[in-house]
């Protein structure tokens, strides 16, 4: 296979095993950074102290909590089968979801670093009878030795983003020759199959956004409850998924809409929970108080913004607002996906940069379901109304949920096109048993 390569996947095998050297340095700086769990560097390596369970083995890759949880349907029906589960990832805050939302019977391995080495190691001990890849975590040596081992490879979920296609297209050969080795690529939308087929992939299907199907996010009816009675009888926002650059934002608009709304509550939920310092750092110096979940604090009746910089808790905030702002997209990150709020009956506002889930949004926009604001005084204004009205709120948030529930449905298409494969592993497990 490798005479075969672009000179670019040649060369850049070559580079990936010659830093091979480097790698206990990169640990270091990681594990300094908090980017790595101490206790399981050695599966970056291909190292695995979990023993294959017998029988075939579905392996799945994602790369991070947004591609891990839209599988979380997918890999009920598949357990239902009585299929065993390897689950990869590339962050921590993704293995913290798995262990906390997931089965214990899943396996969960963080995805070796992409070295022909550390991927042989994986791949040898795995051994995995079919292997799914989530959405568009395409690393090279991953996909080319996987291939050389004749593992049927699908990508499900597929997307391909309006930044990354230009890029690839111009570096053509280099991705055909990676997406020429999955058998099928199930993509999220008509968009989404062209850009895929575009770029070299074979068999491409349209099955939907499995995003769309997955279920409402859990919450401790306890830690509910607590948080219910002291917020009882306040206007409650919360601040979905927001990234830096966005919390000014919002600290501001907070202090336009306490003018309008006494005892106004907003709840400031960063992306990545290690980043809760810094936005209570950053209203502490606009004059406001808060509170912060990392510290086990709950919010005072005082209290202006609480910031809930924990990890798995989504679930819980969005019980607790009616209104939900969802962060990523008032900055150029590309939005976060909006379903969960929706299942749990929240009222949507969003920022102008929603690329990620631009059909989701649209389809939002368009039924009602949710609100565009593409600057503070939009947001001021359109978080105002919703708390001003009652009636409308209700509306939107009843639209949204329309809108979810007509657009669901990939994950039946999805199992309807995996059915050849997974019929096989069945005849597999049959004899094996026979």
């Amino acid at each position: 296979m490798a005479d075969t390569l672009p000179m670019t996947l040649r060369v850049y095998r070559k580079l990936s095993f010659a830093m091979v050297p480097l790698a206990p340095a990169l640990i270091r700086s990681r594990l300094k950074q908090g980017k790595e769990d101490p206790e399981r560097v050695g599966e970056r390596r291909g190292l695995s102290l979990g023993t294959r369970p017998s029988g075939p083995l579905v392996w799945i890759h994602g790369a991070s909590v947004g591609e891990v949880l839209a599988a979380a349907a997918l890999i009920e029906r598949l357990r239902a089968l009585n299929l065993r589960i390897l689950l990869t990832s590339g962050t921590v805050t993704s293995a913290a979801i798995v262990a906390k939302r997931f089965p214990p019977d899943i396996i969960h391995q963080y995805v070796p670093w992409d070295s022909p080495r550390y991927v042989a190691r994986f791949l040898d001990h795995w051994r995995p009878s079919l292997a799914l890849f989530i959405e568009s975590d395409l690393w090279p040596n991953l996909i080319l030795q996987a291939s050389a081992r004749r593992l049927p490879m699908v990508l499900i979920n597929g997307r391909m983003s309006p930044r990354s296609f230009p890029r690839w297209r111009r570096a053509r050969n280099t991705i055909s020759a990676l997406l020429g080795q999955f058998e099928v690529c199930l993509a999220q939308s008509a968009t989404d199959a062209e850009r895929f087929a575009a770029l070299g992939a074979r068999n491409v299907i349209v099955t939907g956004n499995l995003k769309l199907d997955v279920p409402a996010p859990p919450a401790d009816p306890a830690r509910l409850e607590k948080l219910m009675a002291m917020t009882r009888g306040r206007p409650v926002i919360v601040a979905a998924s927001t990234h830096p650059g966005e919390e000014e934002i919002l600290i501001e608009t907070h202090r336009t809409l306490a003018g309008f709304f006494p005892g106004l509550l907003s709840v400031i939920v960063p992306r990545h929970p290690d980043r809760g310092n810094a936005v209570a750092g950053l209203v502490a110096a606009s004059g406001l108080r808060f509170m912060q979940r990392s510290r086990e604090e709950l919010p005072a009746a005082n209290t202006d913004i609480y910031i809930a910089d924990t990890l798995g808790e989504l679930g819980l905030f969005y019980r607790l607002a009616p209104i939900v702002f969802m962060g990523g997209s008032l900055v150029e990150h590309g939005g976060q996906n909006p379903i969960e709020a929706v299942k749990l009956g929240a009222a949507i506002v969003h920022g102008p940069h929603v690329f990620n889930f631009s059909d989701v949004y649209e389809a939002l926009d368009k039924a009602g379901g949710a609100r565009l604001a593409g600057h503070q005084e939009a947001l001021v204004k359109q978080l105002g109304q919703l708390l001003a009205d009652p009636a409308a709120r209700d509306a939107a948030a009843a639209n949204a949920a329309r809108v979810v529930e007509q657009l669901g449905g990939a994950l039946e298409r999805t199992l309807a096109a995996l059915e050849p494969y997974l019929m096989q592993l069945r005849i597999e497990m049959g004899a094996a048993n026979a």
